[in-house]
């Protein structure tokens, strides 16, 4: 009952293959890879100092204010 051996090990993964496919593993293992990169791009974005917030928060206000598209409604339930 203590650790697999090697060749354990490399059953393992011929059945995992077997059973995902090759195109989808790697495809499993790319969205992986940009999770954690998005991730360590957040952890990156949370220690930035107030003054880069605060010129990302005029950047995201100028930005819609200028987009007028949006329209906004009030809905009134009927009684």
């Amino acid at each position: 009952m203590g650790s697999f051996s090697i060749w354990h090990w490399l059953i393992v993964l011929l059945i995992v293959v077997m059973v995902f496919g090759t195109k989808k593993l790697k495809n499993m293992g790319s969205d992986l890879g940009g999770a954690v990169k998005g991730f360590k791009d957040g952890m990156k974005e949370g220690g930035a100092a107030p003054d880069d917030k605060a010129a990302d928060v005029a950047k995201v206000s100028n930005v819609a204010a200028a987009d007028k598209t949006t329209i906004d409604v009030e809905a009134k339930q009927k009684s």
